[in-house]
């Protein structure tokens, strides 16, 4: 159990921290310290997991069987407002994640290379390592560029839309999770009690993830 554990909780916990500091990197680079005066620009996992979106959430969708894992860590505090050109670079803040996520993908696919290096257990834990560090890069990356606030892919739509349209989108950011958790979670629910199959993740979601896993496999020359 801890074997298989550990070829999940490492890059689980790599593909967030990473994720959210790339985050307060970005909005430092764009002038607003916000993360860093919090103490959130940082490598350390611990300063960026929540503990229901990181620990108890995915727990009970694991022990319930459920056909999706789905959680969050807590978000790096970005004033928007301290940004130099809030609506410009807010783009560039939110996409810092993503783009962290997918480096990691092509990094853990590219190192697959190396697992015939290695020998016996160690071969077989790396592998098992970077396959699934490509899958959740991957899932993070197709998840979080879901155009719909407070992921990153709403935000970015915010700061590309015209301002009036960008309004309208942005009002959506404090009822945006409810909708997310609502759609992908309360959904299947529901239909399980009606006996009619309403699966968004598997219908909507995993066929992105299985194009993007299939490119950057083609890229790192794996197929």
């Amino acid at each position: 159990m801890l074997y298989t554990a550990s070829t999940w909780v490492i890059p689980a916990l790599l593909a967030i921290t990473l994720h959210e500091a790339a985050h307060g990197y970005a909005a430092m680079y764009f002038g607003d310290p916000t993360a860093k005066e919090q103490g959130r620009v940082s490598l350390n996992p611990f300063r960026h997991v929540d503990l229901v979106g990181t620990f108890i959430l995915p727990a009970v969708l694991i022990f319930s069987r459920a056909p999706f894992v789905f959680g969050w860590a807590k978000p790096v505090p970005v004033d928007f407002g301290r940004l130099r050109n809030p609506k410009r670079d807010m783009v560039w803040v939110a996409a810092a994640g993503p783009a962290v996520n997918l480096f990691l993908a092509l990094l853990s696919a590219r190192l697959i290379y190396v697992v015939p290096a290695l020998s016996g257990d160690t071969a077989e834990w790396a592998f098992a390592t970077l396959r699934n560090s490509l899958f959740l890069n991957v899932i993070l990356f197709v998840f979080n560029l879901i155009p719909l606030p407070p992921l990153d892919g709403g935000r970015i739509a915010v700061g590309l839309l015209p301002m009036a349209a960008a309004r309208r989108l942005a009002r959506l950011e404090k009822y945006g999770m409810v909708l997310i958790i609502g759609i992908l979670i309360g959904l299947p629910w529901l239909g399980s009690l009606i006996d009619i199959p309403i699966r968004p993740f598997a219908w909507v979601i995993l066929p992105v993830v299985d194009a993007v896993i299939t490119a950057i496999a083609y890229l790192a020359g794996l197929i």
